[in-house]
């Protein structure tokens, strides 16, 4: 094994393969958006990096389609579709430790964000700057470029990636685990630059994460990762649907976008808080505009006052507002906060974008007529406060290319039923395609918008049908690290063993 990966000795579990008709076949068949559901020939819950380094190399040497699981929140069917033959469930390797030999935080795949943040605080007093859904799994969020609250005070959580151990495929499909690190001298440094950013599925099964500040030397555990707050401050107002007219709603949303285009500078007081605007569809809440902040940011009382002074400015109907403080842990680690829909509302779809300003008045009526129509529908519209520290770091240094966004848009619909999914998704697809109706239906590469998120991935950019602008779906999510992401994936995978509908292509291969 091509590894010196730090060691650790959690249980493991049985590693044979769990198979239709076993009892736990079908508890272990979906993951949290029930749009999805394969029918794999077998099921591997992985507890060590030889059980995947075994599975997969097995699966390889058979053919067989493998897919790989960890929190499950996966909005497309990469990992529950028809071709998997061999899911590999990592949610029970979630040990979080500190290395001496690395002088980082060894993090195994399998890890939930939750679950991170508590090791973390209890063990050490620090965090990452990663999302706020704690059930989500830390592989697919960290390899996608994963952002949170955070984000805008400290950056991207790919800025503290120091190190991944992956196993890969090569041409005569033997797997073996490989170590990569940011330093320039690792021979697979390549790799490594590929997981800050290139999205899961595409080069191999990551079994360990090493996290530490970019600029933090060996400094010992609790130097190398940003502190955790001790408070968290969370303010909110909402307007509801019967207050607000289109006029009303114009003035809210472009006041919250023009808000961000003049406090997002790398270093700016400001980017001490972030802040979310969270459109209903008719039926729901309305309106709401949040913002959030460690409690000990200096002047954080003055700092959310500007901003939600900013938003009310020339806003005649008065919203109500929530506030409050609470330890950090109640936050960002109790299960159930910031999850889409409930135990039994669980099919989701999702769109994104990345902005550079807020939106245009003809893209807010757009969204006024899309959320109020009176045809039933359950699409939302979520704007996210980003950039600050994530754009002081140059587009080259890793493979998340969008650094010069102030906002991040979803567009998501969540429902309970399929007999819900064509028309859901319809109306879904056609509010996104109509708010980008100058740019081909999708978030242009040039002007306002950066392309997409691949953490939000939307298999509608690969078609043709959607995606009428004339650039390939890749460009929008990866820009000009592209080709170097193909050159990665030529080096550690050549045969194409790691795939999914938006994966990255080997160079020449059609749809590359």
């Amino acid at each position: 094994m091509d590894t010196n990966a730090f060691s650790t000795a959690p249980p493991t579990s049985n590693p044979s393969a769990i198979r239709p008709g076993d009892s736990r076949y079908d508890s272990l068949l979906r993951g949290s958006n029930h749009r999805f559901s394969g029918s794999p020939e077998e099921i591997h819950v992985i507890t060590t990096a030889e059980q995947a380094v075994s599975v997969v190399g097995e699966a390889a040497r058979s053919g067989a389609t493998v897919a790989v699981r960890g929190g499950g929140h996966g909005f497309e069917d990469f990992t529950a579709n028809q071709g998997v033959r061999v899911l590999l469930d990592m949610s029970e390797m979630d040990h979080v430790d500190y290395d001496p030999v690395r002088d980082a935080f060894a993090v195994e795949a399998g890890s939930t964000l939750g679950h991170l943040y508590r090791a973390l605080f209890k063990g050490w007093g620090v965090t990452v700057p990663g999302g706020e859904c704690p059930e989500v799994g830390v592989g697919g969020h960290l390899i996608g470029g994963g952002y949170g609250p955070l984000s805008r005070r400290y950056g991207a959580v790919v800025d503290f990636l120091y190190g991944v151990e992956v196993v890969v495929v090569d041409e005569d499909r033997n797997a073996r685990l490989v170590v990569a690190t940011r330093e320039p001298d690792d021979p697979h440094h390549d790799l490594w630059w590929a997981h800050t950013g290139g999205g899961g599925g595409n080069f191999g099964v990551v079994t360990r994460f090493w996290l530490r500040s970019p600029e933090a030397g060996r400094t010992g555990p609790r130097e190398i990762l940003p502190p955790a707050p001790r408070m968290w401050r969370s303010r909110a107002e909402i307007w509801s649907w019967d207050s607000l007219d289109e006029e009303t709603f114009r003035r809210v949303l472009s006041n919250f976008g023009s808000w961000f285009e003049t406090h997002s500078s790398p270093g700016s007081p400001s980017t001490g808080i972030t802040g979310f605007l969270h459109a209903s569809p008719r039926h729901g809440h309305g309106v709401v505009v949040g913002a959030m902040a460690d409690d000990d940011v200096p002047q954080v009382t003055e700092l959310l006052d500007d901003l939600f002074d900013s938003v009310r400015a020339g806003v005649a109907p008065s919203p109500m507002r929530t506030e409050s403080v609470r330890p950090w842990l109640e936050f960002s680690a109790y299960p159930g906060w910031g999850d889409p829909g409930g135990p039994d509302t669980r099919r989701i779809k999702i769109k994104a974008a990345y902005m550079r300003r807020g939106f245009s008045d003809e893209q807010i009526s757009t969204a006024y007529r899309y959320l109020t129509t009176d045809e039933p529908h359950e699409s939302q519209l979520i704007l996210i406060g980003y950039g600050g520290e994530v754009n002081a770091v140059d587009p080259p240094r890793t493979a998340t290319a969008q650094r010069d966004s102030v906002l991040k848009a979803a567009y998501m619909s969540v429902w309970g039923v399929a007999e819900d999914d064509d028309h859901n998704i319809r109306h879904l697809r056609e509010f996104y395609r109509e708010v980008y109706a100058d740019t081909g239906g999708v978030p242009g590469l040039d002007g306002p918008t950066d392309g997409s998120y691949i953490n939000y991935p939307d298999s509608d950019l690969a078609d043709p049908a959607w995606n009428r602008s004339g650039l390939p779906w890749h460009d929008l999510y990866y820009k000009e690290n592209y080709p170097r992401l193909q050159a990665v994936k030529k080096r550690y995978d050549p045969g194409d063993f790691f795939h999914h509908a938006l994966s990255i292509r080997l160079p020449q291969e059609p749809g590359a």
